[in-house]
Formats: C-alpha cells, sequence, structure tokens
C-alpha cells in the first residue's frame, strides 16, 4: 500500500503553500501590517474564505510551528542518546530534510516574527508549547515525570540556547546556522563553560 497523499491531499497541501508563498511574497513587498488577506487571496487566485480555510488568522501564515518534524526526529533518535546530542541530531535532520526554498522561506517567516509585534505575540504561545514539548519528549525517552526539575532545566536550557542561536541567525542571514547550531550544543554538553 502507498504512503502518497491522496490527489485531494495533495491538492491541498498545494494551496496552502501557495497562498503563504504570495503571503510572504507581499509582506516582503509592502510590509505586513500594508497587506491585506484580500490581496493574499487575490495573489493565489483564492477565495479570502479559502485563506482563512487554511490560516486562521493572518499571523498563521507566519507562524509556522516546525516542532511537530523535529519532535518526530528526536523520537527516532536511539535510546541511550543522552539529551542535547539526541535534541542536535533531530533538529540537523530536520533543517537538512528542508529543500533550499524551505529554509529560505523559514528564514523570511522567522524575520517577520522578530520585527512584527503581532507575530512575536502569536508565536509567544509556539514557544511555550515547544518547552513543554520537549520537556515531555526528553522525560519520556529518560524514564522520568515532565515535571522532574531536571528535566526542566535541560529542556530550558536546550530551548535557552536554540532562542539564542534564532535570534541572531534572523538578524544575520550569512550565518552558516547549522554549523552554529552544532557549535552552541557542543557548548552546552560542555556545561557552558566560558
Amino acid at each position: 500500500m502507498s504512503e502518497r497523499p491522496g490527489l485531494r491531499e495533495r491538492k491541498k497541501a498545494k494551496t496552502r503553500a501557495l497562498i503563504q508563498k504570495e503571503a510572504l511574497r507581499l509582506f516582503r513587498a509592502q510590509g505586513y501590517a500594508a497587506t491585506t488577506v484580500e490581496q493574499i487571496a487575490e495573489a493565489a487566485e483564492v477565495a479570502p474564505s479559502t485563506v482563512f480555510r487554511y490560516f486562521s488568522t493572518k499571523e498563521d501564515l507566519v507562524v509556522v510551528d516546525q516542532l511537530p518534524a523535529v519532535m518526530e526526529a528526536l523520537r527516532a533518535v536511539p535510546a541511550g542518546v543522552g539529551p542535547v546530542p539526541a535534541v542536535r541530531a533531530a533538529v540537523r535532520t530536520a533543517l537538512e530534510d528542508q529543500t533550499a526554498e524551505e529554509f529560505a522561506d523559514s528564514l523570511e517567516r522567522e524575520r517577520l516574527v522578530l520585527t512584527v509585534p503581532e507575530l512575536w505575540a502569536a508565536s509567544l504561545e509556539n514557544l511555550t508549547g515547544m518547552i513543554g514539548t520537549v520537556r515531555e519528549v526528553l522525560a519520556a525517552r529518560e524514564g522520568r515525570d515532565p515535571g522532574d526539575p531536571e528535566i526542566r532545566d535541560v529542556a530550558g536550557a536546550i530551548v535557552g540556547v536554540l532562542m539564542a542561536l534564532w535570534f541572531d541567525w534572523t538578524k544575520n542571514q550569512d550565518m552558516d546556522v547549522l554549523a552554529e547550531f552544532d557549535r552552541a550544543m557542543e557548548h552546552l554538553e560542555a556545561g557552558l563553560p566560558l
């Protein structure tokens, strides 16, 4: 049996991707605040109601939860690999699975999130969800309770390092984010010596 999505699912995915691509193009050209959902719909050749069928809010066009791909990769890391190297492997897998275009779109969305107040507010829900999910997955990998203070500390340190890297990456498009990510995870695993 084929694991390939059916025609209907592929058409939905294409429509969703087209809407988001046109939204990013318009945000780049005229700014986030100046771009309306109606303009996005027109550019994607769909009705405004179709935009809202795929994206509940205008903010959702930019704020994308990439955590499921990372958590799926984290769950696939063999047992016995420590939390920092496991997260390192999972994030690397998720980033390497992106095409060059997906990576560029991701960078553009992240820059918007950090520069548009409405998007920053909308992304906070993703951030708190990310911390909770990382805690749950790490706790399950270690056979511990997600409320365990040591699990909290490890998850917080990992997410903190990722956020610091995220802020730098959105300001410096020439950064080799994979190399910096590896360096940051090595530093964290070494205990953050100065």
